[in-house]
């Protein structure tokens, strides 16, 4: 028997006066499908639209956080974290529609111990196209890739499949234990790999990411961030944060081997004329004293819980659930 839950909403929201009308409605409809108890919390980045106002007239139900000044994804959904009350928390962003059933299939899993959240299958806003599935983990020499996806190809009852990390888009998580990880790293703000390097701390610390091919959602790719930052920023930043994940995770002879792959790559950056990933890199390389902060802080939270494992094996364990499976990777 699944035992009883609540659940806590987080949306982060900056300059959502066109999104917010159209995705709060569902996420209404869906939460009260579960008859749990709830809370919605929208943490509003320094918005310059009449989002604020919105919310205010039309949801006075929400619980509204203002920002002073606009600090990115990180900062922003964690201090609706660090708010929230319920045993579970929603990570939701601004441009995601919930179907009616969508909690249905997710709440089983937190009847597990070590589970530390489950994802469901996103698609397309006005179609059915899958968008992003579970992540698939898989190495390029001694770096991790980012963006693997893969979804079922056939559905067995009782199903739990793991998932590499779980997008900041949809997560359904323990409120106990992402407030133990303290949150997402802000070394990552602005945007982008945030939710990869959350979630594996998770897996490090023995807690798993799932995978729910039956909960779906809706979503309109990345509006705010194009609105907001030019393409080459978005590279830039892009490229650092996947510097910084690196750096905090790898160790031993597979850190120094991810640092001499650097090498080649910036080469090829140079003569290919894509000059940003050398702000990526100036970046990464002025950043060292955080990455070891993002570091100590990792291994302060290993030693209370008295276990950790590696990233390598993190990939493993999920690679080798996966065997037997029927997927399809994209």
């Amino acid at each position: 028997m699944t035992k009883e839950k609540s659940i806590s909403v987080i949306i982060p929201n900056y300059n959502g006066i066109v999104l917010l009308p159209q995705i709060l409605p569902p996420l209404f409809d869906a939460l009260n499908f579960t008859k749990l108890v709830y809370e919605v919390i929208i943490s509003d980045d320094c918005s310059t639209d009449e989002s604020v106002v919105l919310i205010e007239t039309h949801y006075p139900q929400i619980k509204l956080i203002k920002a002073n000044t606009n600090k990115g994804f990180s900062p922003t959904i964690n201090k609706g974290i660090f708010v929230a009350k319920y045993e579970l928390i929603l990570l939701l962003n601004s441009d995601v529609k919930l179907t009616e059933d969508y909690f249905v299939n997710l709440l089983s899993y937190f009847d597990n111990d070590d589970t530390f959240g489950v994802m469901g299958r996103i698609i397309g806003w006005d179609d059915d196209i899958i968008q992003d599935g579970g992540k698939y983990p898989s190495f390029h020499g001694a770096k991790i890739k980012t963006s693997r996806n893969y979804i079922p190809l056939e559905s067995k009852a009782g199903d739990r499949l793991y998932s590499m990390y779980l997008s900041g888009a949809n997560a359904l998580v323990s409120r106990q234990k992402i407030i133990e990880l303290g949150g997402f790293d802000e070394l990552f703000a602005p945007f982008y790999v945030e939710d990869f390097e959350l979630s594996l701390r998770a897996w490090r610390l023995g807690w798993k990411c799932y995978y729910e091919h039956n909960a779906i959602c809706r979503h309109q790719t990345s509006v705010t961030i194009k609105s907001i930052s030019s393409k080459n920023n978005i590279r830039k930043i892009y490229y650092r944060n996947k510097m910084f994940l690196h750096a905090i995770h790898l160790k031993g002879l597979c850190l120094v081997l991810w640092f001499l792959q650097l090498v080649p790559e910036t080469i090829i950056h140079l003569i290919t004329g894509r000059l940003w990933y050398f702000a990526s890199l100036k970046m990464f390389i002025t950043s060292f004293s955080k990455i070891n902060n993002s570091k100590f802080f990792f291994k302060k939270l290993a030693m209370k819980e008295q276990k950790t494992i590696s990233l390598n094996e993190v990939v493993k364990s999920i690679q080798l659930s996966l065997a037997n499976k029927m997927i399809n990777k994209f």
